[in-house]
């Protein structure tokens, strides 16, 4: 596409147009408050992540494992990472028992 030029997709007057909230001043920012002191039952029915691990079991770690035994565990399903803790799991308890 020579000479192709990208179109903003809204002129100054577009925006204008349909700008109808005032700019906020610094009186404004200063009146402001947090969101959870203004809708406190509403922050706190936000759930905020997974959170800690009642009893946490697991470490997490960085590990490279080829394509392979990606593919092959990915294959079965939804679940292969534990699959993938409970091969390993198996294969030490049969290292401790040899």
């Amino acid at each position: 596409m020579p000479n192709a030029r990208k179109k903003a997709a809204y002129s100054k007057k577009d925006l204008r147009e349909v700008g109808d909230n005032p700019e906020l001043t610094k009186a404004d920012f200063a009146k402001a408050r947090p969101f959870a002191e203004v809708f406190p039952d509403l922050s706190a029915s936000i759930r905020k992540g997974r959170g800690p691990n009642k009893l946490p079991t697991k470490k997490l770690v960085s590990l490279r494992l080829s394509p392979e035994v990606i593919e092959h565990f990915k294959s079965t399903g939804s679940g292969w990472q534990s699959r993938i803790d409970e091969t390993l799991r198996k294969a030490v308890k049969r290292k401790a028992s040899a």
